[in-house]
């Protein structure tokens, strides 16, 4: 749960470097809450809960996939490859799996140097 508070207190924060595990705890955490409000959707018939969710949301998700970007020595612009259909996709989920250089790198120091939220 840290790593997805600390992804949203950094939620406008397009520099630095994102670890492996801030990224996929905050894609995890994204993805239940989806459900849970998806769920709750349905159940009393609304629709809505989940797009604002989805919208409150996509500053911080946006931020933290560039940052981990970054971890990997490339630049942010790279998210647009996301927007190719489904190669686009395959290549940016590649990328967010490859652990990050170790060391400083051109956009900050080492995040695995750093302590733990």
């Amino acid at each position: 749960m840290n790593w997805y508070l600390a992804a949203l207190k950094k939620y406008v924060d397009f520099s630095g470097r994102a670890r492996r595990k801030e990224y996929w705890f905050f894609f995890l955490f994204n993805i239940i809450i989806m459900i849970v409000l998806t769920a709750i959707d349905a159940m009393l018939g609304l629709g809505f809960l989940g797009l604002i969710y989805a919208l409150a949301v996509i500053l911080p998700a946006i931020s933290v996939t560039i940052r981990r970007l970054h971890d990997t020595d490339r630049v942010g612009w790279w998210i647009l490859i996301g927007l190719v259909p489904v190669v686009g996709g395959i290549i940016l989920l590649v990328f967010m799996v490859l652990p990050g250089t170790s060391g400083d790198n051109q956009f900050g120091p080492d995040p695995l140097s750093q302590p733990d939220p």
